[in-house]
C-alpha cells in the first residue's frame, strides 16, 4: 500500500490496510493522516462512509506505538537520558524544580497545570544577583496563575512564604501569605512583565506594557540571595520569554532580559536532576489515546477498525479497550488493571470511570471526538470540557496534546465554538462543505393529507397502533378537530409505509421513526402483516434499534440486518450517525427529523458506494401532536398529554415547515409524488434499479455521450491540428524562411 507509506504510515499498518482491500486512501484520509502524524490538531468533516474512522485511527495507532517504543527502549538504556547539566545551561523552566502536576513544553518555556483544585508551581533553571532584570509571561487561557520571583528555598506555591513574591490574575500581589490589591486583573492574551532591581531591592510588574508601579521592597535578609523567575498555576497555561525572542513590550530604564545577564551574576539551580530520567511512570490505567463516540454501535465499530489496523503492529503490542454501558464494569476494570493504551468509549461509562479515578488521564496524547455534532446534540458539552480540562496539555516528555474532532458538518455553531475552546490552532479539513444530496440518491416526498385521503376512516381498528398522544381526545371521524386530523396522520403513515414497501418490492430498507414508541409500534404492525424479527425472508421481516432495547439485543439486531436475515431496520436517529451499513437501497422517513442536518444523515444511508438509492419521506400536510418529554423520567411511564407550554410533554409538530427548512438548507425543491408512491423515473437516468451500481444501468450516461459527441469530435480535430503545427515548427524551422 505505497500510498500510505508515502504519507509516513508504518509498513505494518499499511499491510493491514491492504488486506482490507482498500485500494487507495480516501480524500479525507489523504488530507488528514499527514496532518495528524505531523503533530497538529485537525477538525475534519466528510460524508458518512468516507473513511473518517481510518483517517484518525491510523495515525493515532502509529504515534501511540512510537511513544511506547521510545519508552521501552529508554528502559533498556538506549534512549538519551536528559540530565540536569544540559538543562541548567539554558534559560528555561526547570523540570526538576516543579510540582507533580506541572508540565513543561519541549522548548522549556511553555508551561501548564491542569489540576483544578490544587496549585502547582515551578522555578527557572537559573537565578540572578546584581543589576536590573526583566522577563515576560504570556497567558494562553483563562486559568488562575501567579508570576514573579522567588529564592531557591521558597515554596513552589509562589507568594505564600517570606522567600517568594507573586502577582496574580485576580489583581492581587502576594508575599508571606499576605494578599493585597495591586495593579489590574489579567487573563488570556495578556502579557505580564516582571521587573527585578537588585540594586534598589525592588520588584514591580507591568500589564501589556503598562507600568503598574512598585509591588515589593525586597527584605534586607534576602537581597543578597539569587532570585529565580517563578510561577504557580491552577488549570492554566503560560509561556515565558527570558529575552531570547524579542519582547512584546521591551523594558526601559536599564532593565535587560534575563538571558543577557552576565555569567558573574547568574546562579544555577540546585535542583539539577542529574540522576533522573524525564519519563512519566507508566500506569496500567493511563491510556495514551481516548476516542469518544456518541453511541455504543459506533464505539464498537471504531474499536473493530483499531483492531484491524494494528494487526501487524508488534513489539510492543497495543492494548485497546471498549468502554460502554450495558457491559459489566468489573470486566472493564479487570482489563484496565492489566494495562491499556487506546480507550474507545461512550460518554456515560467513561465519565463514571474517570470521575472515580479508575481511568487516569495523565498520559493521554490524543483526544478524539468522533461525530462531535452528535455528542453536542445529546448534551455532552460539559462532559467534553470536563475531560479536556483533566488532560495535561503538555505531556511529561514535552509533547503537546493533540485533539481531533470529526463531525458530519463543520458549519455547526456549536462545533465551531467547541473547537475554539479545546483545540490548538486546528487545521480544517472540510471535504463536505454545505450539505447536499449525492447524485446517487433520489429523494421524494409523499404528502400525507387526511382531508384528501379518507382511507383512515375505513380501516376501523385494522391499523397501526398509535402513540397514545390522543388517548384522552375525541378522534372519531366527524369530530373535525386538530386532534382528529393528527390521529389520522399517524394511521395513514403506517399504511403508507406498508404501501411503499409493496410498491417498490423493497428487499432491504432503513425505516426512521421519530420516537422509540413509534419504532415499537411500527415493529408490531409489521408483525401483524406476518413479518417481524423471527420471520426470516418474509416481506415484512424486521428488527428494531433504539436506546430502550438492551445493548446485546441492539448489537444482534444490527448484525441480523447487515447479514440480510431481516429486510427492515426500524430505528431512531441513533442509527443515522456513522454506523457502518453500506449500499442500502431504500430509506423511509416516517416523520421528518426536527434537525435539518439529520435529514441529510438519514438519506445518506442510501446511494453509498455509487449504488443508487431511494429515500421516501412521509410528510403530514396538517400539524401532528407528538411526544416531547421534558419530564425527569424522559418519557418512562409518562402519560402527560398536555402541551409543553401547559406543563405537559407534547408539542404540535409542523412537518410542512420542516420540509421548507430542509429545502432551503439544500437549496433545492424535493419532488413530491402521489399517495400511491409511484416514483417517476428521470428521463436522463433511464431505468434505475435501486441498490445496484450506478454504472450498471448504462442509460445513465448515454444521454450525455450523445450531447457531447459533436464537441468531442471538434476537439479531436483541433488537437490533431495543434500537434501537426508543433511538429512542423519543431523539426522543419528552415522551411518557414524558404517560403519568403
Amino acid at each position: 500500500f505505497p500510498c500510505l507509506t508515502e504519507m509516513g504510515v508504518m509498513p505494518e499498518i499499511a499491510q493491514a490496510v491492504e488486506e482490507m482491500d482498500w485500494l487507495l486512501p480516501t480524500d479525507i484520509q489523504a488530507e488528514s493522516i499527514p496532518l495528524i502524524l505531523g503533530g497538529g490538531d485537525v477538525l475534519m468533516a466528510a460524508e458518512t462512509g468516507s473513511g473518517k474512522t481510518g483517517a484518525f485511527s491510523i495515525p493515532v495507532i502509529q504515534i501511540v506505538y512510537e511513544t511506547l517504543k521510545d519508552q521501552m527502549e529508554g528502559k533498556k538504556g538506549k534512549a538519551t537520558i536528559k540530565t540536569g547539566g544540559g538543562v541548567l545551561n539554558k534559560w528555561q523552566m526547570n523540570p526538576y524544580d516543579r510540582g507533580s502536576a506541572f508540565a513543561i513544553g519541549s522548548d522549556g518555556l511553555c508551561c501548564q497545570s491542569r489540576e483544578i483544585k490544587e496549585w502547582h508551581g515551578c522555578r527557572a533553571t537559573r537565578g540572578v544577583t546584581k543589576v536590573k532584570y526583566y522577563y515576560e509571561v504570556s497567558c494562553h487561557d483563562q486559568g488562575l496563575c501567579r508570576v514573579g520571583w522567588s529564592t531557591m528555598q521558597a515554596s513552589l506555591d509562589l507568594g505564600t512564604d517570606k522567600f517568594g513574591f507573586g502577582f496574580g490574575g485576580t489583581g492581587k500581589k502576594s508575599h508571606n501569605k499576605q494578599f493585597d490589591s495591586y495593579g489590574e486583573e489579567f487573563t488570556m492574551h495578556d502579557t505580564i512583565g516582571c521587573y527585578l532591581d537588585t540594586e534598589k531591592g525592588q520588584i514591580k510588574f507591568s500589564k501589556n506594557g503598562k507600568d503598574l508601579g512598585l509591588a515589593f521592597e525586597i527584605p534586607p535578609h534576602i537581597r543578597n540571595q539569587a532570585l529565580f523567575a517563578a510561577c504557580v498555576l491552577k488549570n492554566a497555561e503560560l509561556k515565558f520569554n527570558f529575552g531570547e525572542e524579542d519582547f512584546k513590550f521591551p523594558p526601559k530604564d536599564g532593565y535587560v532580559g534575563l538571558c543577557k545577564a552576565p555569567e558573574g551574576s547568574v546562579v544555577k539551580s540546585q535542583h539539577s536532576g542529574s540522576a533522573q530520567v524525564v519519563q512519566a511512570q507508566n500506569l496500567p490505567n493511563a491510556p495514551k489515546a481516548l476516542i469518544v463516540e456518541p453511541s455504543r454501535e459506533l464505539a464498537e465499530q471504531t474499536l473493530n477498525n483499531v483492531k484491524q489496523f494494528k494487526k501487524y503492529v508488534d513489539n510492543p503490542k497495543l492494548r485497546e479497550l471498549l468502554i460502554i454501558g450495558g457491559v459489566a464494569a468489573r470486566d472493564q476494570l479487570s482489563v484496565l488493571e492489566q494495562g491499556v493504551d487506546i480507550v474507545v468509549g461512550t460518554p456515560g461509562r467513561l465519565d463514571d470511570l474517570v470521575s472515580t479515578g479508575k481511568i487516569n488521564l495523565s498520559q493521554v496524547r490524543f483526544l478524539v471526538l468522533d461525530e462531535a455534532d452528535g455528542l453536542l446534540l445529546q448534551g455532552y458539552s460539559d462532559f467534553i470540557n470536563r475531560i479536556h480540562s483533566q488532560i495535561p496539555q503538555i505531556t511529561s516528555d514535552g509533547k503537546r496534546l493533540q485533539v481531533i474532532v470529526c463531525s458530519a458538518t463543520l458549519h455547526s455553531f456549536d462545533v465551531k465554538k467547541l473547537s475554539e475552546k479545546i483545540m490548538h490552532f486546528p487545521t480544517w479539513v472540510d471535504l463536505k462543505g454545505e450539505d447536499s444530496v449525492p447524485e446517487t440518491v433520489h429523494h421524494v416526498v409523499v404528502p400525507v393529507n387526511p382531508k384528501a385521503d379518507k382511507l383512515w376512516e375505513r380501516l376501523g381498528k385494522n391499523h397501526i397502533r398509535t402513540d397514545e398522544v390522543h388517548a384522552k381526545d375525541n378522534t372519531r371521524p366527524g369530530a373535525n378537530t386538530p386532534e382528529m386530523w393528527s390521529e389520522a396522520i399517524k394511521i395513514l403513515k403506517g399504511e403508507y409505509t406498508v404501501r411503499a414497501i409493496k410498491e417498490h418490492k423493497m428487499d432491504q430498507a432503513i425505516i426512521f421513526c421519530r420516537t422509540k414508541i413509534d419504532c415499537d409500534n411500527m415493529e408490531q404492525y409489521f408483525i401483524q402483516q406476518g413479518g417481524g424479527p423471527d420471520r426470516k425472508g418474509h416481506q415484512f421481516s424486521c428488527v428494531c434499534l433504539h436506546g430502550d432495547r438492551k445493548p446485546q439485543e441492539r448489537k444482534q439486531n444490527l448484525e441480523r440486518f447487515k447479514r440480510g436475515d431481516v429486510r427492515f431496520l426500524i430505528c431512531t436517529d441513533v442509527a443515522a450517525r456513522g454506523i457502518d451499513i453500506h449500499g442500502v437501497p431504500y430509506v423511509i422517513n416516517v416523520t421528518l427529523p426536527d434537525e435539518k442536518q439529520n435529514y441529510v444523515h438519514r438519506i445518506g444511508r442510501v446511494g453509498r458506494a455509487e449504488r443508487m438509492g431511494l429515500a421516501i419521506s412521509l410528510v403530514a400536510k396538517e400539524k401532528e401532536k407528538v411526544w416531547y418529554h421534558v419530564c425527569s423520567s424522559r418519557g418512562k411511564g409518562c402519560y402527560n398529554t398536555r402541551l409543553k407550554e401547559e406543563g405537559g410533554c407534547t408539542i404540535w409538530y409542523n412537518e410542512m415547515q420542516l420540509l421548507g427548512e430542509i429545502e432551503e438548507h439544500l437549496n433545492c425543491t424535493i419532488a413530491q409524488v402521489e399517495p400511491d408512491i409511484k416514483v417517476p423515473v428521470d428521463d436522463f437516468d433511464g431505468k434505475v434499479t435501486y441498490g445496484q451500481k450506478r454504472a450498471l444501468g448504462g442509460g445513465l450516461y448515454k444521454g450525455h455521450v450523445d450531447v457531447l459527441a459533436p464537441t468531442v469530435q471538434e476537439l479531436a480535430a483541433l488537437e490533431k491540428e495543434a500537434q501537426t503545427s508543433f511538429l512542423h515548427l519543431g523539426y522543419l524551422p528552415n522551411q518557414l524562411f524558404r517560403t519568403f
